[in-house]
């Protein structure tokens, strides 16, 4: 039991993932979700679902090497608008895709939440 103790096990090397994009704010990203659904009866079986989710990236948390390094994607959806905070390291998260740039002059782009139709509409980047 001595010779466990003195080991240090560092749990960030177990969590982060390699295959994380690179990412800014104002990008449009496609997030791959993998879902378990609860029981609804006793002896029904929980289901499992993959769901996509694709939006503007409105803020970025930490850097993405860090261990809890979050996005925030925001969807807009009949006039409405969602919000999801995706953990870039969780298990549950399966592909993060980057389908266009955007060229922005903020960190956070928080004023979207106000603005619907063409209004909420970021220019284009090209490389």
């Amino acid at each position: 039991m001595a010779v466990l103790g003195n080991l240090s096990v560092n749990l960030e090397i177990f969590y982060r993932k390699l295959d994380v994009p690179e990412m800014a704010v104002g990008d449009t990203a496609q997030v791959t979700i993998y879902l378990e659904l609860p029981k609804q009866v006793e002896n029904a079986k929980g289901k499992e679902k993959i769901q996509v989710f694709e939006g503007v990236i409105i803020s970025k948390h930490l850097n993405k090497a860090q261990i809890d390094s979050t996005v925030t994607i925001r969807k807009m959806f009949q006039g409405g608008g969602t919000e999801k905070v995706f953990v870039l390291n969780s298990p549950w998260l399966k592909e993060i895709k980057i389908l266009s740039k955007a060229r922005v002059k903020r960190a956070k782009l928080y004023y979207l939440r106000s603005r619907t139709g063409k209004s909420a509409r970021l220019q284009k980047r090209f490389k």
